[in-house]
């Protein structure tokens, strides 16, 4: 048995109940909101948007599938998905992995960085909207730490 299971277990304070069930509601609403934002302004689902980010951040804009997939809380068909929509608009393109023949690697192109600083005006102004201009004066490096605690 392990300690929680030894400790009786303690009723969520109102406090404790109310930041859980936002948190649930936040974790629902803000990617469909962000996703609404992105697709009217740009026409680009936040999957793909994210996915292009992730690429443009790694080394030689390139990164394994399975760590892309993992970059952007994906399944690994789920990447599969969205890298192969994104092909086939020439803004990603597969390689075969070098260290590993099996293992295939997505490339961004220089389109795919073109569509993504298009695309990024609209995706930092739905942030700011639906997430920092509520959090002013927010002590944003703790928040951070908590939720990625959370997260792990």
């Amino acid at each position: 048995m392990t300690d929680a299971e030894q400790q009786p277990l303690r009723p969520l304070s109102t406090d404790e109940e109310a930041l859980l069930r936002e948190l649930g509601r936040v974790m629902i609403v803000l990617p469909r909101v962000i996703d609404t934002d992105m697709m009217r302004e740009q026409h680009i689902p936040v999957s793909e948007y994210t996915t292009l980010m992730h690429l443009s951040e790694a080394p030689h804009r390139l990164m394994r599938m399975s760590e892309l997939a993992a970059a952007c809380n994906l399944s690994l068909s789920g990447m599969t998905r969205v890298v192969t929509r994104l092909e086939t608009q020439g803004l990603v393109a597969r390689t075969r992995c070098d260290e590993d023949a099996r293992g295939w690697n997505a490339v961004l192109t220089d389109e795919g960085f073109a569509r993504l600083e298009q695309a990024w005006p609209a995706h930092l102004a739905s942030a700011r909207r639906h997430v920092f201009d509520h959090l002013e004066g927010a002590d944003l490096a703790r928040l951070t730490q908590a939720l990625r605690r959370i997260a792990t």
